[in-house]
């Protein structure tokens, strides 16, 4: 092989070395795609129908949403919304796991649903429903 053709192999060679270190670099002070999503967090809110009383609770903690039983022809004003956390924060990604649990009196008649969901920035939600045990129930 003649001088000047090594000469440009090896150039050639330390050229597209060059090249593919650039093109996987990053910008100063950037993060990892990884790192950014697995900071970057999202609400989930849990919502309660019904009639009945009951709990949902989520997997890892966070959401404890309760409300309370109300008979909607008793004449009493309906109970305040649901108390205890009804959102949390959570890191997109994560799976979050959805507990109902009625009140002594109320069933669950649906849900929670989804039973569990992998958190999404954006909008992520769970719901279900409780009614009291002597059938008289919300169309939802």
């Amino acid at each position: 092989m003649r001088k000047t053709s090594r000469i440009h192999a090896v150039l050639a060679a330390a050229g597209l070395a060059a090249a593919a270190a650039l093109a996987t670099a990053a910008p100063v002070g950037a993060q990892p795609a990884q790192v950014l999503q697995a900071t970057q967090s999202s609400t989930v809110y849990a919502w309660i129908d019904g009639w009945g009383g009951g709990t949902i609770t989520s997997r890892p903690a966070g959401i404890s949403c309760h409300t309370t039983a109300w008979d909607p022809y008793s004449g009493e004003d309906p109970p305040p919304n649901s108390t205890g956390p009804c959102s949390a924060s959570f890191p997109v990604g994560t799976t979050v796991t959805f507990t109902a649990t009625p009140d002594p009196g109320s069933f669950l008649n649906d849900g929670p649903d989804p039973a569990s969901l992998t958190v999404r920035a954006g909008y992520n939600a769970v719901w279900a429903m409780f009614c009291p045990t002597d059938g008289l129930c919300s169309a939802g």
